[in-house]
Order: structure tokens, then C-alpha cells, then sequence
């Protein structure tokens, strides 16, 4: 299966693809840039700059955002206004990486060292009235997560362990019981972002594997999305039917020259629905 170009080279590590309809469409991050960027019509995108990180956006049930930045988070008003949260990591060599909303309207935020340290990391979850703990640490780079429609499931992956685990969820006592639902070639790419289908399959974007890999509920490879940049970031569902898959790419640490679509969005129509995005309710 192949993704088609839909955007110029617009980032340099493109990372968090999202759809919601709250905001108009597909927003992502540059996320070394510290930019949240939305995808016009035209094919360009209009930035938003919400500091020196810019790692993850999730939608506000009342409107707005909610972004991941460097050490923890800041929330978007309706207007645009930018409202930082009180810091969640208060080592300079961390930063926040991916996340997600599970459906209690919780955000779950994962971090990683900046030198990708092995255990410095840990998985956080903001809550809508502002507090937050730590769900999981000794993790090195907290990467995609997203839950199944029904929300009993929540799948995860710390990049370096090349797996993708799956916990069981429930609202009360959260992530629980984590276990191996595949494990991913090193020659394959690294997992980075995954999105979940309304059937279940995951969607794992393979940093320097140049592939989105969707695996079926069961833990089947079904399909292979190939892309021309190896290094693949993010993937999520969108468009009016949800099934539209938006695609993420980076070109960190290319050389000019390399890869010229490196950074680019991709998109293709795997003939799976995707699910909606869950908001943040704080």
C-alpha cells in the first residue's frame, strides 16, 4: 500500500498527527521547533508557537487545546490565548514526547531524556482539574498510545524495547497488566506514533523503516504502508469519514539533500474507519 504527498516538506520532525474536527481538520507538531502546526486546504499549514517543545495536541471539550510541551503542559483557550501548566519534570534533560486521552478525558503524556537514556522516562497523566501523577516510569522513549474504541484496551510502545505492549483499562483503576501484543524487527523501523481502528487493528508508524504496519486485533500483520522517507513518525485517522490515514515524517539528522520528502504529510485510504479523537476534559 502506498501514501500519497499532500503537504510540501514542512517540518523537520514532523510528529502527532491528529484530527479534529473542532479545529477544522489535521493538526500536527514540529516538535523541535516547538510548533503546532493545522493544515490549510491549500496544502500549507498555520503555526503556533507554544515554546521550545512542542510534543503532543489533544482537543478541549469546551475548545481549545491541550500541548505537551518541554516539561509539561499548556492549554489553548478558544481565543489562541496560551496558558502554561506548572512543570511535571523538572530535569533539564527530559523533555515530553507523545500522548494521548483515554476516555475519561484524562491526558496521558510520556517522556523521554533528551540523551534517550535507558529508564529515565515515565508516563504522566494530567488531569481535568489540573493535578497529575505518574502512571508508569523506568520507560526510555514514551512513544504512541491510544486506546480501543470501547476503551477496555490501551496500546503502548517504549521505541527501544521494539515492542508494542497492551494494557487492560478501566476508569477507575487506569492502565493495568501490561504484556506484549507484537514485537517489531529492529529491521523493520522503530515503533514511534500508533493510532487504533474502530475494529481494533493497530497503526504503528516505523521510525527508519520508512512504513506504517497495521496489525489486527489479533496481533496479525495485515498491512504494510510504504512511504518514500524512512523516518515515519506519526499516523492518525481523519477526514469527514474518518478513514483517511494522515501520516507524520521526519528529516532529523538527514543531510541535505537527503530524502527531499522527509518531513512531509502523507496520506491514504486503507479502507478501515478510524475512531474520533478523544478531548481533554479540563
Amino acid at each position: 500500500m502506498q501514501a500519497e504527498q499532500i503537504t510540501d516538506p514542512l517540518t523537520y520532525h514532523g510528529e502527532g498527527a491528529v484530527w479534529s474536527p473542532s479545529w477544522g481538520g489535521l493538526r500536527f507538531v514540529d516538535m523541535l521547533a516547538g510548533d503546532v502546526l493545522t493544515l490549510q486546504p491549500d496544502g500549507t499549514a498555520q503555526r503556533l508557537h507554544a515554546g521550545r517543545i512542542a510534543a503532543v495536541v489533544r482537543p478541549r471539550v469546551g475548545g481549545g487545546a491541550v500541548i505537551g510541551v518541554e516539561h509539561g503542559w499548556t492549554l489553548e483557550d478558544p481565543d489562541g490565548t496560551l496558558r502554561p501548566l506548572p512543570a511535571v519534570i523538572h530535569d533539564p534533560g527530559i523533555r515530553m514526547n507523545e500522548g494521548d486521552c483515554d476516555p475519561q478525558g484524562r491526558f496521558y503524556c510520556g517522556s523521554m531524556a533528551y540523551a534517550q537514556a535507558e529508564g529515565a522516562a515515565a508516563l504522566y497523566r494530567l488531569h481535568p482539574d489540573g493535578t497529575t501523577d505518574t502512571v508508569l516510569r523506568g520507560v526510555t522513549v514514551s512513544n504512541g498510545l491510544a486506546w480501543t474504541s470501547d476503551g477496555s484496551l490501551a496500546f503502548y510502545d517504549d521505541t527501544p524495547t521494539h515492542r508494542v505492549a497492551v494494557f487492560d483499562h478501566d476508569p477507575e483503576g487506569g492502565l493495568s497488566n501490561r504484556r506484549v501484543f507484537v514485537t517489531i524487527d529492529p529491521d523493520a523501523g522503530n515503533p514511534d506514533g500508533l493510532t487504533v481502528d474502530a475494529e481494533g487493528g493497530v497503526w504503528v508508524a516505523l521510525y527508519g523503516g520508512g512504513a506504517v504496519h497495521h496489525y489486527t486485533a489479533d496481533g496479525r500483520l495485515a498491512d504494510v504502508v510504504e512511504l518514500p522517507a524512512s523516518q515515519v513518525t506519526s499516523c492518525t485517522f481523519g477526514g469527514d469519514d474518518l478513514r483517511d490515514l494522515f501520516i507524520t515524517t521526519s528529516r532529523e539528522n538527514l543531510d541535505d539533500g537527503d530524502e527531499p520528502l522527509a518531513g512531509a504529510v502523507f496520506r491514504t485510504r486503507p479502507g478501515v474507519t478510524g475512531q474520533p479523537v478523544r478531548s481533554f476534559a479540563g
